[in-house]
């Protein structure tokens, strides 16, 4: 493989501190979700969406307002209800009196950033009318497709299946994200922090007073995508992530295994890693380090051992620890 030539290397580095100084700008109104920072730069590198699992209160919209905040692309929300249509998303032919024709109405659905919020709070009908614009980038309506903007991303967020009122996404909804990023409860230290900000006058509902600005826009993510993409995967790497993957499909414990497809995602999502680290290759603790959020959302546990409490990422962790790892 050629070296990189002076200019790309220094026009990879610029984009990579403008990525970098995203977490700088989201740290000024989300104390702590390091994880969950990471994991929304990496689907912006690999153009995939994200979803955001965790109980009410740990800052899951607000995370995805700061990234919004953070960069200069159109963002939109909507706050998915048991109530809401598809047409509400997508948009929707509306009937004109002065020229007695129907015309489109295009929905929040086009934009570079939607956030999804509550996002299994509305019935699978609605939440499948995503499913076109996450996998093909585009609305048909009335049979006619509709191209979305470039770059576009789901972020979308949602409370845990135990909780009253929502419902689980089905499994061809879930496959088209590319990480599933769970939002934790903060640690002791991280909440007095946020009490802190709080009694300072911190206001999440304004994000221009906390000092949060674009920087980092459309040319810095295509520079950053370009480099990724310029990142090597030895044949041992790729092996490596096959095995894994059919660790799955094997394991006693699931159902329903990781498809090639989701093999592809972590090695993606691998190779971003690799990028924003510094790297132009991929190494074996790259994939690990992806493995947990790429691929959780796309086993299937079995009955007896979910009854046991036996979890996806318990599943892949053990994969994780007897797949051995290339030299």
């Amino acid at each position: 493989m050629s070296a990189p030539t002076p200019q790309h290397a220094e026009t990879s580095d610029s984009a990579r501190s403008s990525l970098e100084a995203l977490r700088t700008e989201i740290a000024k109104a989300v104390v702590g979700q390091d994880p969950a920072v990471t994991g929304l730069v990496v689907a912006l590198l690999c153009r995939g969406h994200v979803l955001l699992e965790g109980v009410p209160g740990v800052a899951k919209t607000l995370l995805v307002r700061a990234l919004a905040a953070s960069l200069e692309l159109d963002t939109k929300r909507v706050q998915f209800t048991p109530d809401l249509m598809p047409g509400d998303i997508t948009g929707s032919l509306v009937y004109d009196a002065r020229s007695a024709e129907f015309s489109f109405q295009p929905g929040p659905v086009f934009t570079n950033l939607l956030l999804a919020d509550e996002i299994n709070r509305t019935p699978p009908k609605t939440q499948s009318s995503l499913l076109e614009a996450m996998e093909e980038r585009q609305v048909t309506v009335d049979g006619t497709p509709r191209p979305l903007p470039e770059p576009f991303l789901v972020a979308a967020t949602q409370n845990p299946v135990e909780y009253e009122g929502t419902y689980p996404l089905p499994e061809a909804q879930l496959d088209r994200f590319l990480l599933k990023l769970t939002v934790p409860l903060p640690n002791r230290q991280d909440e007095i922090d946020v009490l802190t900000r709080h009694a300072q006058g911190f206001d999440p509902r304004d994000l221009k007073a906390a000092g949060v600005r674009p920087v980092a826009g459309p040319s810095d993510l295509e520079a950053a995508r370009a480099a990724v993409a310029k990142t090597a995967v030895s044949t041992d790497i790729a092996g490596y992530v096959v095995d894994i993957c059919r660790a799955t499909r094997e394991s006693p414990s699931l159902s329903l295994g990781v498809s090639p497809r989701g093999a592809t995602a972590l090695l993606s999502t691998a190779r971003a890693w690799a990028w924003l680290t510094g790297r132009d290759y991929v190494i074996p603790d790259d994939v690990k380090a992806l493995a947990l959020p790429t691929l959780r959302h796309r086993v299937q546990l079995r009955p007896e051992a979910e009854m046991e409490g036996v979890t996806p990422d318990s599943v892949i962790t053990a994969i994780l620890a007897h797949v051995p790892v290339p030299r």
